[in-house]
């Protein structure tokens, strides 16, 4: 490896440990954070389940209310007996009311002179685990765990005994430890994502780099124009994603070079003929307006409208071949888009027909158009179907000879209007079909050589392209050639008065 790809590793390897270190650090300090959550809520729990009978025995063994008043001789002694055995407990009397009559701590730290009863009451009647928290004297804003029971004189609810048993003693040494224990628990956890991460990071460093190093020899191969280099990494393996989404890349960039090649074939073949097809009228027109320059004062009238006559035709046979070119270009550059209406495919069918009968008759074929009743409208561009049905009669007429027929049928189907274009010319050979809607063929026959598509059958299935629709032949040589499409039919709205 260069020196600037170590440099670049290296830098991957410091982004990989330091990511690791971060989220190894976050989850320490997420960790650290729960276990003293849990150790918490832990040590509560097992200190209500431990003392949680404080208050019963003090009530049980002592009289701590006599004559419905707080006893202070006799309880004083074994409240604060109580407190000094275990320091975290503090004992309160209550009436019934939950007013507090005695207890045996210095009276300014006391806060609170009346305890909740409701949640006394709720902490007697629940199952062992399940003791609610209650009020702190103390701490009015931070509920404690507590034991309570109640006092009985002459059978009679004379008040309560009320414990904390987390008392401002406790917080006081367990503060000092919890700091420890954090700090402690901190530097484990700190030293252990440094190592981790550091291990971690070695290793995934040396895994992808391999992965990412067999990448770049492949991505370099391509590049040199090696375009069968695949990455064979399994998509089990790592980087096996990288690797499939470049395999499925390059597969797209090949089948892209492979359409562009053939479209650049295909556009140098279309220029090669249609060269061919300008080359002819230029070449009548040069010839006969040079022979009109040299013997304009030789040629008779007649001659001289003969020869005029050869040129205009060429013109105007020049200028539909231009106009197709250019008609096509704006199709392949999808320039051109429907202008779809509702119209009589019939009434724009006659039209056509009417237009072309002249130049049918001069050659000696037979127009005619067969419809079934009741055509439905379509819903089409009523000029690019007129373009379409131009193009396949100049198709038909250019291969059908003299005594032959061209017919367009239109027939009524429940999805719209198949139009067939119907010739007795020369035919296809059943070979070509796949290729005469190509932009520029040329095609063999056995009695017309060199017979040229042009371009009109290539501007014909552009044209149904946009509306959706696709057009086939029929056809055979020697037996004509049958053109069909499809319409879609014209959505009748009925509107209730």
């Amino acid at each position: 490896m260069t020196a600037s790809n170590i440099k670049k590793g290296n830098r991957l390897f410091w982004k990989i440990a330091s990511v690791f270190t971060v989220l190894l650090i976050v989850l320490g300090m997420l960790f650290a954070w729960l276990a003293n959550r849990f150790s918490q809520s832990y040590y509560t729990a097992a200190h209500q389940e431990l003392y949680k009978d404080i208050a019963q025995h003090l009530a049980t063994f002592t009289q701590p209310i006599k004559n419905g008043r707080p006893d202070t001789s006799v309880t004083h002694d074994i409240i604060h007996s109580t407190m000094v055995a275990n320091p975290s407990v503090e004992v309160y009397l209550l009436d019934t009311a939950g007013n507090i009559t005695d207890y045996v701590v210095p009276d300014t730290t006391v806060r609170l002179h009346k305890i909740n009863l409701s949640l006394v009451k709720q902490w007697l009647s629940a199952s062992a685990m399940h003791h609610p928290l209650g009020d702190n004297p103390k701490q009015p804003d931070e509920p404690s765990i507590f034991s309570a029971a109640p006092v009985y004189e002459n059978q009679r609810l004379s008040g309560y005994v009320y414990a904390v048993l987390s008392s401002e003693k406790q917080q006081e040494i367990l503060q000092p430890l919890n700091r420890f224990f954090y700090w402690r628990m901190g530097l484990y956890i700190l030293g252990f994502a440094f190592l981790t991460a550091f291990i971690v990071g070695v290793i995934t460093f040396l895994l992808i780099t391999k992965s990412v190093r067999e990448i770049m020899k492949v991505v370099k191969r391509f590049k040199e124009g090696d375009y069968e280099a695949r990455i064979t990494a399994g998509a089990g393996s790592d980087l096996g994603t990288l690797g499939s989404t470049f395999n499925e890349m390059a597969d797209v960039i090949v089948a892209d070079f492979e359409k562009i090649t053939a479209t650049d074939r295909f556009r140098q073949e279309l220029i090669a003929n249609v060269s061919h097809d300008l080359r002819t009228p230029l070449s009548i027109m040069q010839g006969y307006t040079e022979t009109l320059l040299m013997k304009k004062d030789q040629l008779s009238a007649s001659d001289e409208e003969r020869y005029l006559t050869v040129v205009h035709d060429s013109v105007r046979k020049l200028s539909l071949l231009v106009d197709q070119l250019f008609h096509y270009a704006k199709l392949e550059a999808n320039l051109v888009t429907p202008e779809k209406e509702s119209f009589d495919i019939g009434d724009l069918a006659s039209d056509i027909l009417m237009a072309y009968k002249l130049k049918a008759g001069e050659r000696g074929i037979d127009l005619k158009m067969e419809a079934t009743p009741n055509l439905p409208a379509v819903f089409a561009d009523i000029a690019l179907t007129e373009r379409v049905l131009q193009n396949l009669l100049d198709n038909a007429l250019k291969f059908t000879e003299a005594g032959g027929s061209i017919t367009i049928q239109l027939s009524s189907l429940s999805s719209g209007v198949r139009v067939q274009v119907i010739d007795t010319g020369v035919g296809i050979a059943p070979e070509d079909h796949a290729y005469i809607f190509e932009r520029h063929k040329q095609l063999d026959n056995a009695d017309h050589s060199k017979h040229g598509m042009g371009i009109g059958l290539a501007i014909v299935k552009k044209i149904l392209e946009l509306h959706q629709s696709t057009i086939d032949v029929t056809s055979e040589l020697g037996k004509g050639a049958a053109f069909r499409f499809m319409l879609p039919a014209a959505v009748k709205l009925a509107f209730k008065s």
